[in-house]
């Protein structure tokens, strides 16, 4: 097995979007699925692209994906990258193709001036929490996630 991780390029995004069907099932979140290869795309690769992504290509295959953007903590002044997803296809876990996918997203983060690296893990997920705690990401459980979305986010935007 040889296993490349390389930045995402357009043609991948169908596997990519299958991937991401995959981690939606994985996580219990399928109902809420509504990606497509077009949305994606634009995201991407589009006029406004804002997301960045890096794959596992398996000869051609994808063995998984991580899709990331650049954020900013105001209080510590500091440019970071958010993790969006990083998913691996179960056949292709534990192989270390999670571990070498955020070592070159790290690097990437650096060359772009980031002193950080966020994301959010669902509280059930044990085995990606311990995954990340193996390699030194620390937990901080005084935050709480909030979204505005669907009606209420259109009711704020006065729609």
């Amino acid at each position: 097995m040889e296993i490349e991780i390389r930045n995402a390029v357009l043609h991948d995004i169908p596997q990519i979007v299958e991937l991401m069907r995959r981690f939606a099932e994985y996580e219990r979140l399928l109902d809420h699925f509504e990606a497509t290869e077009e949305s994606l795309a634009d995201a991407m690769f589009g006029h406004e692209a804002f997301v960045n992504g890096l794959v596992a290509d398996n000869n051609g295959r994808l063995a998984g994906y991580a899709l990331f953007y650049q954020n900013y903590a105001t209080f510590r002044g500091q440019r970071g990258m958010y993790l969006e997803d990083i998913y691996i296809s179960p056949e292709f876990q534990s192989k270390g193709i999670g571990e070498a996918m955020l070592r070159r997203l790290a690097k990437i983060a650096i060359d772009r001036g980031c002193g950080r690296i966020d994301f959010q893990v669902l509280e059930w997920n044990r085995p990606a929490i311990s995954f990340y705690e193996k390699l030194g990401a620390v937990r901080d459980d005084t935050e709480r996630h909030f979204k505005f979305t669907d009606e209420a986010f259109r009711r704020l935007a006065g729609e």
